[in-house]
């Protein structure tokens, strides 16, 4: 009987520790990557739509199939943090997260619609496709396991091969570029025979040193930089390229010039020099390499040195303001319309843009032999923003200036320089008054040139026309005279419909990519004239056709002090407002700074857009019974000089406020069961609503920043550093008012962010002051992810953390007691 007894009892134990251990297994599996529900995985393995690419000639449409989402195994790749840049070791290229990857190549005839697909090799991936100058090829960077190899296809044919054994260095870019004649490429090579990576040693010589001396030196907060000597060996060995010329017909290496750190390069449209940005030492462990030494230069095609523009020393002195810029020679391009002509910058205020002076910036010219003084195109009250060439006598400068959001269109001969006439004076952020873009034409060496009306007066221009019936992107002429708009052709409704390319010179046709709210977006072609028909150039299918019940409308609505606000409201499948009442509702939004509330009241009516969700999206909530207020304004407004950060708290407070309440209006949502979310600058947003007002249930922060310390030379829109404004860093950071967040708040992030400002330790630190004051708060951070999360099981699981986050806070909430 005892026996017996004994035995029961340790047959009952044996089954408890089963269990425990069942359930240690299960609770185990649940710390693991988790799915969303349906269809949220659905949607998410569905192909992606492929893009495409209009030949120089117009002639042909490249269709660009892409990959998926990458698996977690292709994130954790070894990746190197260098000066910056985070490469893959393996492919002396970019990683994974970064790229954007193709897998399948065809090629459509527009006149006939004739698609002729391009075989290539099993799993292939590639990137950076790029058309010859004459359009009879396209080259890309193919993915191989021992690195990057330079791939080119014949359209006719459709046949692609590799065109030679030089492996592409991609760690600035893509690491090639035609030839000017399509007989070749100049391309960044990885050194030859250069061996083994450098080895750490795990013993230290000595201490890593960093000395001031006394120079002002306003970092802003940067990610990825080197960090001691083994890092500078290691940037040496990966970014170190030989330019070579490689022959498209045989694969015939040249090397051009000495090998370096080579961070950009062009081929003069004649084809004769190469221009060179070459980073040089002593590198900085406190800026990104776009800020080390830099050696600006000229050679010729052979590789024989010609011209030195500048040997700039490392710039870690900038000012803080966003119009700050090294002083001397910068922006160094090739004039497009000229055989060999260069065009640069240099700043006439030291590089500060707080000086007060007349001229801030003047363009400069030189053409080959480079030998003369050089001939200055323009002086500019405000910081050249690029050239768009046409013509001996005509080509259009852009000049920016941000504390005004202010922006001139210039137009100047070349052929008379000195001046300029001022066609467009406008402030860069009213989009009901923009006049659009000029387009440019591929001339025979693939230079892009302003494409002219036939008569030579105007450039074709084109808009995103919008305004608060929707946007309508249309087709125009500018006049060159006066720059006024003549809109030729306009997309009407119920379609959203971009120009993508004029379809002949005289600009008779356009091929467009067209949507709807319920139409799938393909490619047209059609006449420019009125009520002309349009012919479908493409099919592609809907990938997400679980989402073709989501209902939407954009809704307007006034901020307390009159300034008009507007936001996408989405309502799920089958809603039905009578039967089913209001709904729980996440907001999602990100902040914008502004200097004219005019400007900031203007509100675009999205109706005419096809929506459909992808990555971590936060629509996808709505297969789950939500209702989203997408992207709802929030202006933070300086006027007439004030600055907008120092009253950001009161504006976000009254944005907040008017959108909770036109939405409760409305009777689509629950007052009682609103949350607010965002990612970056809308997640430093969403903290602060939380801690300072009580309009929401719950909050979601992706990847934000939390302590304005953390960032003390200037943030988002913010030029001020921390002991200029120090009042606002400290009210605008929610850290610093942890424990007034009463409401649960989930904070994600990437654990390899690289956007800078962002570090994980804001989070970290953030969660440690939520709990220490008592919050309820869930902290979740992803291997290997950075600011944005690629991986398919990091999407798939950030989407399971918003939906049961918001299922159990806001859904299924319990009512609030009165505040």
């Amino acid at each position: 009987m005892l026996q017996s007894s004994f035995r029961r009892r340790a047959l009952a134990l044996a089954a408890s520790v089963a269990i425990a251990a069942l359930s240690s297994g299960a609770a185990l599996a649940a710390d693991g990557y988790q799915a969303p529900p349906a269809p949220i995985a659905q949607i998410l393995d569905a192909a992606p739509t492929p893009s495409v690419a209009v030949s120089p000639d117009r002639k042909v449409l490249a269709q660009l199939g892409r990959e998926n989402l990458p698996s977690i195994a292709a994130v954790s790749e070894p990746i190197l943090r260098l000066g910056g840049y985070r490469i893959n070791p393996r492919s002396n290229g970019p990683i994974e997260a970064r790229s954007a990857w193709m897998n399948a190549l065809s090629f459509q005839d527009v006149a006939t619609g004739k698609v002729r697909p391009v075989t290539l090799p099993a799993g292939a991936r590639f990137l950076a496709p790029s058309w010859s100058p004459d359009g009879g090829k396209m080259a890309f960077v193919m993915d191989a396991k021992s690195g990057l190899e330079l791939w080119v296809v014949d359209v006719k044919a459709a046949t692609a091969r590799k065109v030679s054994d030089v492996a592409i260095n991609g760690v600035f870019g893509a690491g090639y570029d035609w030839l000017p004649d399509s007989s070749g490429f100049l391309v960044q090579a990885v050194l030859a025979g250069r061996g083994a990576p450098p080895a750490k040693d795990l013993t230290p010589t000595g201490p890593t040193i960093q000395e001031s001396k006394g120079r002002t030196a306003a970092i802003r907060t940067y990610q990825d930089l080197l960090t001691n000597a083994h890092d500078e060996a290691l940037f040496d060995y990966y970014f170190t390229s030989q330019l070579t010329r490689v022959d498209l017909a045989d694969g015939k290496a040249t090397a051009v010039g000495k090998p370096g750190v080579i961070s950009g390069f062009g081929v003069s449209p004649d084809g004769q020099y190469v221009l060179t940005n070459r980073l040089k030492r002593p590198y900085s462990y406190l800026v990104p390499a776009s800020q080390f030494p830099t050696e600006i230069a000229v050679s010729t095609i052979d590789g024989q040195p010609v011209k030195t523009l500048v040997d700039r020393p490392l710039t870690d002195n900038l000012p803080a303001a966003f119009d700050a810029v090294p002083t001397g020679v910068r922006s160094v391009s090739w004039r497009a319309d000229a055989p060999a002509t260069l065009v640069w910058a240099e700043a006439q205020d030291g590089g500060e843009p707080r000086k007060k002076v007349a001229i801030h910036d003047s363009v400069f010219m030189q053409a080959a032999p480079f030998a003369g003084a050089p001939t200055k195109l323009i002086d500019l009250e405000q910081r050249y923003r690029g050239v768009e060439w046409g013509r001996d006598d005509l080509a259009l400068v852009t000049s920016r200036w941000w504390q005004t959001r202010n922006q001139k269109l210039i137009a100047v001969d070349p052929s008379k320089p000195g001046a300029g006439r001022v066609i467009v004076d406008r402030n860069y952020q009213d989009r009901y008054n923009d006049p659009g873009r000029a387009l440019t034409r591929r001339d025979a060496r693939g230079e892009d040139l302003l494409h002219f009306t036939p008569d030579g007066k105007s450039v074709f221009v084109v808009g995103d026309g919008a305004s608060a019936k929707g946007e309508f992107p249309f087709v125009g002429r500018m006049s060159l005279a006066d720059g006024k708009v003549t809109k030729l052709w306009q997309a009407q409704a119920p379609y959203y419909q971009v120009p993508v390319a004029l379809a002949d010179e005289a600009g008779k046709t356009v091929i467009t990519r067209r949507e709807s709210a319920k139409e799938q977006p393909n490619f047209y072609i059609h006449a420019v004239a009125p009520g002309a028909k349009a012919k479908a150039l493409t099919s592609f299918p809907d990938r997400a056709p679980q989402f073709a019940g989501v209902t939407k409308q954009t809704i307007t609505y006034k901020r307390a002090d009159g300034v008009t606000l507007s936001g996408v409201l989405y309502l799920p499948p089958g809603y039905d407002k009578a039967k089913d009442g209001p709904l729980p509702l996440l907001m999602w939004a990100y902040p914008a700074e502004f200097t004219d509330a005019a400007v900031a009241s203007q509100t675009v009516d999205e109706g005419n857009r096809f929506t459909r969700p992808g990555g971590t999206s936060h629509l996808f909530l709505l297969t789950q019974g939500y209702a989203i207020l997408d992207n709802p304004a929030f202006p933070i407004i300086g006027q007439n000089g004030a600055e907008p950060n120092d009253t950001y708290i009161e504006q976000l407070t009254a944005d907040a406020q008017a959108a909770v309440d036109a939405v409760v209006a409305m009777g689509v949502a629950d007052r009682d069961r609103i949350a607010v979310g965002g990612h970056s600058y809308g997640a430093f947003m969403t903290a602060n609503l939380l801690a300072h007002t009580r309009l929401f249930r719950a909050g979601i922060a992706r990847s934000g920043a939390y302590n304005r310390t953390l960032t003390p030379f200037g943030f988002q829109a913010e030029q001020r550093t921390y002991w200029e404004a120090t009042d606002t860093y400290t009210k605008m950071s929610p850290f610093t008012y942890a424990p007034n967040i009463k409401d649960p708040i989930l904070l994600i992030h990437g654990e390899a962010d690289d956007n800078s400002g962002t570090f994980p330790v804001q989070s970290e630190r953030f969660y440690a002051a939520l709990k220490g004051a008592g919050a309820t708060v869930r902290y979740v951070t992803l291997p290997n992810e950075a600011h944005g999360y690629r991986a398919r099981e990091s999407t798939g699981h950030t989407l399971w953390e918003m939906t049961q986050w918001m299922d159990k806070h806001v859904k299924n909430a319990p009512k609030r007691e009165a505040k």
